[in-house]
């Protein structure tokens, strides 16, 4: 019996596509002497949103040690382009690193960021095939919390979004399919997500390169690390104690850097959207052989 070869990827970054970064050019840019512009430590159970120039740095770290973040990106001038998990994942991996791209939706389809720091990028796959800085979930809302537990509770991650982009105009409807940060996740045999407790550590963090000026909002997850997860308030840990999930939670810290030696930007331009001028075939709306 032959053995079937490993199925490619599907989407498969050749040395000139815009899947494979220039590591160069943001290994400069991470590298580079910084001047901050923004900083906020986002307390426990709650969410903040904040703007970036493009060109800057976001520096999204975990102070006082593990805490999973649930993260919202759109462009600063017009919030319908926002951040696409779904094709993010299928361009680049179900958890993502240095070097991947985090892609707005359609019809836009361009970069948002760029990942150029990962101080847990060497997590790698653990013995249940978790990966860190999940694709593959979304945030906590209280619809399924109501439905799973009869509880009602107000600040999961998507509550805590909706709060955080009020402010700038937006509205429940603009938050959207997140990536996890510090958080890792898997598919079991079965095909089922789970997840795990955080490995971070204090001061770990996550670094990203604006390639537009964006709106940024953050959650700090009610699940904290997700060490005593439960729909309602509080799982089991290993041994089978209820833990309250309220002790499991920790703030997070964001930072906005401008790269002090502008030389180091030359060359780069924010990236355009896919030129598609095909109208969808509205031209011919009963089909292609019409």
């Amino acid at each position: 019996m032959t053995s079937k070869a490993k199925p490619q990827p599907a989407y498969f970054p050749t040395p000139s596509s815009i899947l494979n970064p220039d590591l160069a050019f943001y290994t400069r840019a991470s590298s580079a002497p910084r001047t901050p512009i923004t900083s906020f430590v986002l307390p426990p159970r709650s969410g903040r949103a904040w703007t970036v120039p493009s060109g800057h740095i976001v520096r999204i770290s975990t102070p006082e040690g593990p805490q999973v973040g649930d993260l919202n990106i759109w462009n600063l001038s017009n919030p319908r382009e926002r951040f696409w998990a779904a094709r993010t994942r299928q361009l680049h991996a179900s958890h993502v690193s240095v070097g991947d791209r985090l892609w707005s939706v359609l019809p836009f389809l361009r970069p948002l960021v760029t990942i150029v720091g990962d101080s847990l990028g060497d997590y790698g796959v653990d013995r249940w095939g978790g990966r860190c800085h999940d694709l593959l979930g979304t945030r906590c809302d209280p619809y399924v919390n109501m439905m799973l537990s009869g509880d009602g509770y107000d600040f999961h991650c998507h509550s805590n979004l909706t709060r955080a982009v009020a402010p700038f105009g937006l509205t429940e409807f603009d938050v959207h399919d997140v990536i996890n940060i510090f958080q890792v996740t898997g598919l079991n045999e079965e095909g089922k997500y789970f997840m795990e407790p955080s490995p971070a550590k204090k001061d770990d963090y996550i670094e990203f390169f604006a390639e537009q000026p964006l709106l940024m909002a953050l959650s700090t997850c009610p699940g904290g690390d997700l060490s005593a997860w439960g729909w309602g308030e509080g799982g089991a840990n290993e041994e089978g104690e209820k833990k309250s999930m309220v002790n499991c939670c920790r703030p997070l810290k964001v930072e906005v850097f401008k790269i002090a030696d502008e030389s180091v930007l030359e060359g780069w331009k924010e990236f355009e959207s896919p030129a598609y001028k095909g109208l969808h075939g509205m031209k011919v709306p009963l089909g292609e052989t019409a």
